[in-house]
């Protein structure tokens, strides 16, 4: 094999930035020495220009309707205009014909809709943005849809969540075809983080404070942002810091005001509040997601935070 060739589907008023952390990620691995080398094209609806969700023109390299296999990787882009490529049987046909011909199949955001209406994503965990999860799950009963991790990779099928998680996905493949260490060659170049694991919580940009100018706290709070499942205690956040729990208690009070206990229940709970006003998920599920034993513990740590329980909050997130 001398060529990876690797085909990014767009359409009227796609997401310019989920092409672009796509291309630009594959022609930095070609020139670090990815071999084979990646041929990626951008294909559209008959070869036409689009304009881009950002009203920029796009040309294609290539008809959708013309391309042939077999393909390393199919990729759709996201986008405002995912509804319409997701209705249009030409994009939906097209891509599942395709599917069948390539290695690896993915999307970029609200690409999962048109992966999704090809049948694609039937009986797979898939995820997208944050915002849309909740109307994917509602839409494709068929798909388990978790609005959490970054990105999910379920067999060949990979889904990942807005936009700029293109670059973690497209990393990921980089070093799946060419190992680690290209892959944070790559990642120094384009000035990026290595890679975020696939199952780091979307919401983690959301619970996450101004960073505090300790950096062992910094890097702590960090770690609580990102492993909201984990054990958190205290004793187990010293060890992660490599100090004693009466050193990292000091630190907290001094640069966040509160003891580390108090500021993982209340990170936890910040977390909830997103998933609740969010997503349909189970009180349950959004209780585990977020660390807590139980729904009880949920309701609990809720109203002493907000004043309200959780199913009330959710009912008026929903009303506004």
């Amino acid at each position: 094999m001398d060529r990876r060739r690797f085909v990014v589907v767009a359409y009227e008023a796609a997401e310019l930035l989920d092409i672009a952390c796509v291309t630009s990620t594959l022609e930095s691995a070609n020139w670090h020495g990815a071999l084979p080398y990646y041929e990626y094209r951008v294909a559209t609806p008959g070869g036409h220009p689009i304009t881009t969700g950002t009203a920029l023109r796009l040309d294609a390299q290539l008809a959708l309707e013309r391309v042939t296999g077999p393909l390393d990787t199919l990729l759709v882009s996201g986008g405002i205009g995912h509804e319409d490529a997701a209705a249009n049987p030409l994009v939906v046909a097209h891509v599942r014909r395709l599917a069948r011909e390539s290695r690896r199949v993915a999307s970029v955001c609200t690409g999962a809709y048109v992966l999704a209406a090809a049948g694609l994503l039937d009986g797979r965990r898939a995820t997208t943005h944050w915002k849309e999860a909740h109307v994917l799950a509602g839409r494709f009963p068929r798909v388990t849809v978790d609005p959490d991790p970054i990105f999910i990779r379920d067999g060949n099928v990979s889904t990942s969540a807005g936009i700029t998680a293109a670059l973690d996905l497209t990393l990921a493949f980089v070093e799946e075809d060419n190992g680690p260490e290209l892959a944070r060659t790559v990642a120094r170049n384009m000035v990026t983080y290595l890679q975020r694991p696939g199952n780091q919580a979307q919401m983690s940009m959301f619970v996450e404070p101004p960073s505090p100018a300790n950096s062992l706290v910094r890097r702590i709070v960090q770690h609580i942002s990102t492993h909201l499942r984990d054990d958190l205690a205290t004793a187990t956040l010293a060890a992660e810091a490599g100090v004693s729990e009466r050193h990292l208690t000091r630190l907290f009070l001094k640069h966040l005001g509160q003891t580390p206990g108090r500021y993982v229940r209340q990170t936890r709970t910040e977390a909830a509040a997103h998933l609740l006003a969010t997503t349909s998920l189970p009180m349950a599920a959004v209780a585990t997601r977020c660390g807590f034993n139980s729904a009880e513990t949920l309701r609990q740590a809720f109203i002493d935070r907000y004043g309200i329980s959780p199913s009330r909050y959710r009912l008026s997130q929903a009303a506004g």
